[in-house]
């Protein structure tokens, strides 16, 4: 099994936390908070996401040896 960091699914994963990281930190110009929200929730959704494949992913391995 690959380490995790060089893996296509983290660097898709790290991209849409750093964009939701930016749109959730006001850099952004937007109108209202609708899309900090929005940018906050899914960099927290897509960490989960990653973390629980990956744990998965662990746990398969783990269970063939």
């Amino acid at each position: 099994m690959k380490p995790g960091y060089k893996t296509t699914e983290f660097w898709m994963s790290a991209t849409a936390i750093i964009f939701g990281g930016i749109l959730a930190s006001g850099v952004v110009p937007t109108e209202g908070s609708v899309a900090q929200i929005f940018g906050a929730v899914q960099a927290c959704l897509v960490s989960l996401g990653y973390t629980g494949a990956r744990m998965a992913l662990k746990k398969a391995v783990s269970t063939v040896e």
